[in-house]
């Protein structure tokens, strides 16, 4: 069988977290027992093509387009990030960003204003922020926004948008903001976070369909038992991770869920 590959693109913030990804990984597949070749996949090179891969071993892919059958893979485990809103479980959910000078107080006081999202297939970027949205439009106001930029591709991306004035607000994953804050605080110290959604299932480690069922559960058991591991403390705290949690693709109902909310209101993209 051919080698198969790992990789942590989603939440490797800089070369240094990367790095500590890399080493995380590599200590989990030797607990599995298993083979697997670490490969950079850096941005902007688009998500679908790497999650689309025949080769995938241990795959960082966001829950919507997991729920959303995007690509045929199997969920392995997922990330707890070490933060209060997340309570031990493998849960995220969006921090909605201003400028740090901005005169906004309340989400309602950006609309009107110009926003931003990722890409269609992102929960954090577009699905999270269109359900949050959902809460505020009334029969006389169903565009909040006086424009909208779309496709922006990355959290880096959002992140520099409002840091630069190009946009007034924008979604920005949480444990992405978390990392990002850690370990290059100057690109946060312009902003703040003006209101966050509700929590949803986090990104998740994933293998390609087909690979071999005792494969899969050599990882889970590798993964879930990491964080009892001697090497795990470091990359915990470089990583912010508590450790990580069994997960299957039931575990990403609630992103589906605000999909159908969000087109049954007829708000197929955020305005």
């Amino acid at each position: 069988m051919a080698r198969r590959i790992a990789n942590a693109r989603m939440y490797s913030v800089s070369p240094e977290v990367e790095a500590g990804w890399r080493t995380l990984l590599g200590h989990i597949v030797a607990e599995a027992g298993i083979e697997l070749d670490y490969e950079p996949y850096p941005a902007p090179k688009p998500l679908e093509a790497l999650w689309s891969r025949e080769d995938l071993g241990a795959v960082l892919m966001c829950g919507y387009p997991i729920a959303l059958m995007l690509a045929p893979v199997v969920p392995i485990a997922a990330p707890i990030p070490r933060a209060p809103w997340a309570a031990g479980r493998p849960e995220y959910r969006t921090d909605l960003i201003v400028r740090r000078d901005s005169r906004y107080l309340t989400l309602e006081d950006t609309f009107g204003g110009r926003a931003g999202w990722t890409v269609e297939h992102s929960h954090s970027g577009f699905n999270a922020f269109r359900h949050h949205l959902l809460g505020y439009r009334r029969p006389g106001r169903q565009t909040l926004y006086g424009e909208m930029v779309g496709r922006l591709i990355t959290a880096r991306n959002v992140l520099d948008g409002v840091r630069e004035g190009r946009i007034d607000v924008g979604p920005l994953d949480a444990y992405w903001h978390l990392l990002i804050a850690h370990h290059k605080p100057t690109l946060t110290d312009g902003i703040r976070v003006l209101a966050s959604t509700g929590n949803a299932p986090i990104p998740a480690f994933v293998a390609a369909a087909g690979t071999p069922a005792t494969d899969i559960a050599r990882l889970r058991a590798a993964f879930v038992g990491a964080a009892a591991r001697d090497w795990f403390p470091p990359l915990g705290d470089q990583l912010l991770l508590d450790g990580f949690a069994a997960v299957n693709e039931g575990s990403f109902a609630t992103t589906l869920a605000w999909d159908r909310e969000a087109k049954a209101a007829g708000y197929p993209l955020p305005a």
